[in-house]
């Protein structure tokens, strides 16, 4: 309603950013964020409304507005719930080149996982480097997000465990399927085959009925007797956002047992991963940041 009522002031005004990303359902961001608008940086609340000046003008005095300074084609511009709004595509493309790399991570992986668009249309629409300095270090960092997207990930949560356990120099396969004895056939989120060890990251639902609890239960138990698994972990999404390195500990104190009792001589790497900072080369935040986005997983 915020926007809609922007807009209807400002009719040559488009929807963009956080708040197109929020009418197509793109996981919500975390309260406080920073948005990069050339050098500078300015943080964005939650009751910020995102809209961007086609006329590449960028100025307001509306309280709780902020207006990029933006070339948009018209095929970039949709409706959504009668606002007008920049396309699924150019959204993730304005999110990519905006958010810090693991956000944009986030919300790439829930672009390709709704099929809102494919990893080829967005780095086509990202465009070139250009030749201003901060827009091809915004260009750089959003395809070394890009890249590291899966169109497998099931949640916020997911993505960012993923990319915890990039950092550290391990790569489960993501999403599994696995047969139980009873031969039923379960997704797990991510598989270390070799060691014959799952992870499942539980996102931020929370099953508050008795049978969707039992429900829950089973489906553990049925994992764990899963041809070729050994061992199941669980982690929470508070576990993957605030508390990561207690969770790869986890992970790779049980990589190592398993490697151990299996006889194998693969040295497991330090279980406290270097997590490099936002200019590093895997976007991974600190495990003290902001709060994680919700999902409905």
């Amino acid at each position: 309603m915020r926007l809609l009522a922007v807009q209807l002031r400002h009719p040559e005004w488009v929807g963009s950013h956080g708040s197109a990303a929020a009418l197509y359902g793109i996981p919500a961001l975390p309260r406080g964020r920073s948005v990069r608008r050339g050098r500078a940086a300015r943080a964005v609340g939650d009751e910020v409304v995102e809209l961007t000046d086609p006329r590449r003008r960028g100025q307001t005095r509306v309280p709780g507005v902020v207006v990029h300074a933006l070339r948009l084609a018209a095929r970039e511009i949709t409706v959504v719930a009668g606002v007008r709004v920049t396309t699924a595509l150019r959204t993730v493309c304005d999110l990519l080149m905006t958010l810090p790399a693991h956000e944009g991570v986030i919300a790439a992986d829930f672009v390709l996982a709704q099929g809102l668009a494919d990893r080829q249309q967005i780095h086509e629409a990202l465009g070139p480097d250009g030749q201003d300095g901060c827009r091809r270090r915004n260009m750089r960092t959003a395809r070394a997000a890009l890249a590291l997207t899966d169109p497998a990930s099931g949640s916020p949560a997911e993505s960012m465990a993923r990319l915890w356990m990039h950092g550290a120099g391990l790569y489960p396969e993501s999403q599994v399927e696995v047969t139980t004895p009873n031969g039923r056939l379960l997704r797990l989120d991510f598989l270390f085959r070799e060691e014959g060890l799952g992870v499942e990251i539980e996102g931020y639902t929370w099953h508050g009925s008795r049978s969707a609890h039992q429900s829950d239960i089973l489906r553990f138990n049925e994992l764990s007797g899963c041809e070729g698994i050994r061992q199941v972990l669980r982690f929470s999404g508070d576990d993957v956002f605030h508390r990561p390195r207690l969770m790869m500990h986890s992970i790779q104190e049980a990589l190592s047992r398993l490697r151990e009792s299996a006889g194998s001589s693969i040295v497991v790497a330090d279980v406290h991963p270097n997590i490099p900072s936002y200019e590093g080369a895997l976007p991974c935040p600190s495990s003290t940041g902001s709060r994680p986005p919700t999902t409905r997983r």
